[in-house]
């Protein structure tokens, strides 16, 4: 009986070997590199850009399929630090703090400016000083007009698009439409003590986070808390009005981010937070428009996804890169 089994399972393993599929699953897995306690660790790292610090977070293996991970307001890369270990056995990930953001320095506001079009060349500076030059780009909030940016500069480096709670078109804009008609982008200073009062603000901070959530003890505190430390640090309101200020300028690059994606078509994941109090869910559908292939979800979770939902949002993404063919995403020059 014993010698049976022992003959069983030999065939069993030999037939297993002469799969096909089971020669290329083993390939692909050497192409990304085995995972060792030291490239899963996530580590923190500092590099010099146009002469400024840039703070980043990366995990992965060094020659595994890149993701840039691009933060929103008021956060940092501070924001990836549950979902990069989540997939760093199979991707390299990156996540930069933006100037004036996280660990990155932040020159004063009269020193440097704060734009959307000055922080996406620091960032696209950033990649390339990293020798960066194929990326899946995840956006969020902010994150989206950086993100857009490069890949309108450079369309061929981008390999796939995740897109959480960020907009490219005006009906996605929600509750930033009231900055546009008698709000601060139409009179700053007749709105700027309004606005530098709510970057103050514990309770607008929360709000950010929790939204309408049904679920607010799933939150936890320490994130508005940190962030309202963050947003007090000397000069900072200086430079969050500076940018919400500019933010305005977004609206004239819509139609250019619009029109990469139509042309484009890049594998899109749309990972929503349905109770977001910011941006509008109507921009799920004006996402779908441009991208009729974009696999769409819609999760019970805020602006900041991933403080209630990172579990669900990593297997979503490892699901649809994984669909993807290894040689659609992996670095230039690494083996398939």
């Amino acid at each position: 009986m014993f010698v049976r089994r022992l003959l069983a399972a030999a065939l069993i393993v030999n037939a297993v070997s002469a799969w096909p599929g089971h020669a290329a699953a083993s390939e692909a897995a050497r192409t990304v590199g085995t995972p060792t306690a030291a490239s899963s660790q996530t580590t923190y790292r500092t590099i010099a850009v146009n002469g400024l610090k840039i703070f980043y977070r990366e995990a992965g293996p060094a020659n595994a399929p890149v993701i840039l991970l691009l933060h929103g307001f008021p956060s940092s890369s501070r924001m990836f630090d549950t979902l990069m270990p989540a997939l760093a056995d199979r991707y390299h990930l990156v996540a930069p703090d933006y100037p004036g953001f996280g660990h990155s320095d932040a020159p004063a506001a009269d020193k440097i400016a704060y734009s959307f079009d000055a922080i996406a060349g620091i960032v696209g500076a950033f990649t390339e000083a990293l020798h960066l030059d194929r990326y899946a780009l995840y956006v969020q909030d902010y994150g989206g007009p950086v993100g857009y940016r490069l890949a309108v500069a450079h369309p061929e480096r981008v390999t796939a698009l995740i897109v959480q709670n960020a907009v490219a078109h005006e009906e996605g804009l929600g509750r930033l439409q009231a900055a546009r008609t008698g709000g601060f982008w139409s009179d700053r200073s007749a709105n700027e003590a309004k606005y530098r009062a709510g970057l103050a603000s514990l309770e607008n901070a929360r709000q950010r986070h929790v939204g309408s959530s049904p679920h607010p003890e799933r939150y936890n505190p320490d994130l508005w808390r940190d962030e309202q430390a963050f947003l007090a640090r000397p000069g900072e309101a200086d430079i969050q009005s500076d940018l919400f200020y500019d933010y305005r300028n977004n609206l004239a690059a819509y139609p250019a981010w619009q029109q990469w994606l139509r042309q484009r078509r890049p594998p899109t994941l749309v990972v929503w937070g349905r109770y977001d109090p910011v941006f509008d869910i109507a921009e799920v559908e004006a996402l779908k428009r441009d991208v009729p292939g974009a696999e769409v979800h819609l999760l019970d979770a805020g602006h900041f996804a991933l403080d209630e939902a990172v579990d669900e949002v990593a297997a979503l993404m490892r699901g649809f890169l994984g669909r993807l063919p290894l040689a659609a995403i992996k670095p230039a020059g690494a083996p398939i």
